[in-house]
């Protein structure tokens, strides 16, 4: 008798192949029959009318410190995800020595945008080394499956304390992150991640310990991940960082290697496309390279108090450092200001342009500046008749830089996302769950790739676009029995409507440790997720909260 069998469902099954009405059973975590057959089953679901995929595979998340006290990982669990890869861009956090964890949370607060107290109130600091964290993992359980890299900086923190972001490692410590790294594929991570870019700043605008590490220490340790035989490589790059330098690395390491986060700039709108046809190139000579893409537009929330949009200007430097006081007088000086502008008017790979027609006032302190609410600082300085950059500082200045503020940084021109997202280089990617808490939340991207870009924009078909959030990162992380819909695989099951399938707008939620606050979307169109064949979503909401059916995946067949 089975379990569950979804009954007369149109099935996608993530291989591209065309959808078909059905039955899908399922007895314990697999998959057992696919037919349109009778079948005794201790709980049978009408789904006619609904459609079935695999459960999303988010290969693009930071949810290392959250996991340790939010076993649902919400709220990517709602939005259909069944497994999610941790660990990116180097930022895990483990190995990790006690002496190290007050400044792995302050690095975390700042290129993560996560609160210092709520990850002083949630992290439980049950572990040291990287077998620690995943025997934690482990034992603790989850909603979802889950693979975790092992993360460069963590490696340089914990091999080289405090010196790990100000100087090149010496050739014995270089051989010590080895020496972790091989110990932390034989237990079970999912390859090795790090970052160059320029963005990627640890409290104070330090930059994270892996922009330090030289190219020679790069390619060891990667190559560490190429002598293993399993594992994936990641890096998020830097504006000048180029394609052939990562392609050196993944021919002669012979590992698929994931190079985020290819953006969309309307100032430098080439830049993505010269990437991703050098991809597109590498992969035609069978080396294993992708890009990370997102079908979203990165939008986000700030105030001055937390100006992350800001930090990839050179200009910006010195007040990542500078204790109130100062900060208040850089923003008032008119020689930073003069600056500050001059940068901003060169075009540049980077994550603000100007382009202050895209940033609009949200909510203001005090009343009088209420009259600004939901306009644009252009169009406000337009009227005003001051310059951009002149309003915005003195208003956050006036308001005590509690002012909010939204902007759409990047990916905002759907014309150039369309081809960004057809284009053979691409891996749909970048939610960054479990990250950037305070300034947008983008787990539901998944859904909003199916909604928006499928049904709506009818820029990929219903098919192909779940191949690319399902079977096409189980293939490149060699995850089996996974990402597809198939006799014997695990049953990771996302039911849906699809005319109602997508995400909403932003809120903020009060739910983090310590009465923190995050920004989420609402799923639409999500009937019901099952994760090794246990049922927890219903119609949008956890069910069956006692059930943590996710595992730790540990063993990759690529």
């Amino acid at each position: 008798m089975l379990d569950v069998l979804l009954k007369n469902v149109e099935i996608y099954d993530g291989n591209k192949n065309k959808p078909y009405i059905s039955n899908v059973g399922v007895k314990g975590e697999k998959i057992v029959a696919i037919n349109n057959e009778s079948t005794d089953s201790f709980k049978t679901i009408d789904c006619t009318g609904l459609s079935v995929m695999p459960g999303i595979i988010d290969n693009h998340t930071h949810y290392d410190a959250q996991i340790t006290w939010d076993s649902d990982l919400n709220s990517s669990s709602i939005h259909g995800v069944s497994t999610v890869v941790m660990g990116n861009c180097g930022f895990t956090i483990a190995p990790c020595r006690e002496s190290d964890r007050d400044l792995t949370m302050r690095n975390l607060t700042h290129v993560e945008g996560m609160s210092l107290e709520t990850l002083r109130n949630g992290i439980n600091w049950n572990f040291t080394s990287f077998e620690d964290y995943l025997d934690f993992l482990d034992s603790k359980g989850s909603a979802l499956n889950t693979a975790v890299y092992c993360g460069h900086s963590s490696l340089r923190t914990y091999t080289m304390g405090s010196r790990a972001t100000r100087e090149n490692a010496s050739t014995s410590e270089v051989n010590a992150m080895k020496d972790i790294v091989s110990r932390s594929l034989k237990v079970g991570a999912c390859g090795f991640s790090t970052t160059l870019s320029g963005q990627h700043n640890g409290e104070n605008g330090i930059p994270m310990p892996s922009r330090l590490a030289s190219e020679s220490e790069l390619f060891e340790l990667c190559q560490v991940v190429g002598d293993f035989g399993h594992g994936t490589l990641m890096l998020t790059k830097a504006g000048n960082t180029p394609i052939d330098f990562i392609k050196n690395i993944s021919e002669k390491t012979n590992r698929p290697f994931i190079i985020a986060a290819l953006l969309h700039s309307n100032l430098t709108p080439e830049v993505i496309f010269n990437d991703l046809d050098q991809i597109k190139k590498a992969q035609k000579e069978g080396i294993k390279l992708y890009g990370a893409v997102s079908p979203c537009p990165l939008t986000m929330e700030f105030t001055f108090n937390e100006p992350y949009v800001f930090e990839g200007l050179k200009t910006w430097n010195p007040l990542m450092s500078a204790t109130t006081e100062q900060f208040k007088n850089y923003l008032h000086s008119k020689n930073f200001r003069d600056e500050f502008k001059a940068e901003l008017s060169k075009k540049s790979v980077r994550l603000f342009n100007g382009e202050w027609d895209k940033v609009f006032v949200v909510n203001v302190k005090d009343s009088k500046n209420s009259v600004y609410i939901g306009k644009s600082i252009k169009d406000i300085a337009f009227k005003l008749d001051v310059d951009p950059v002149d309003f915005i500082f003195d208003l956050a200045l006036s308001e005590n830089f509690e002012t909010v503020f939204t902007a759409t940084l990047l990916n905002s021109d759907e014309d150039a996302i369309t081809s960004v997202l057809q284009h053979e280089a691409s891996l749909v990617s970048l939610s960054d769950a479990g990250a950037h808490l305070t300034f947008f939340s983008d787990n539901g991207y998944g859904l909003h790739l199916l909604g928006h870009w499928v049904r709506d924009k009818k820029v990929l078909s219903l098919e192909e676009a779940i191949y690319k959030l399902t079977k096409q990162n189980a293939e490149i992380f060699g995850i089996d029995k996974r990402g597809s819909i198939e006799l014997g695989h695990y049953a990771d099951l996302l039911l849906f409507d699809k005319k109602l399938i997508g995400r909403g707008n932003l809120e903020k939620i009060n739910d983090l440790p310590g009465s923190g606050s995050r920004l989420m979307t609402p799923a639409y169109g999500v009937s019901g997720l099952w994760v090794n064949g246990k049922r927890i979503i219903t119609d949008g909401k956890r069910v069956n909260e006692a059930h943590l059916p996710g595992k730790l995946i540990r063993q990759f067949v690529n």
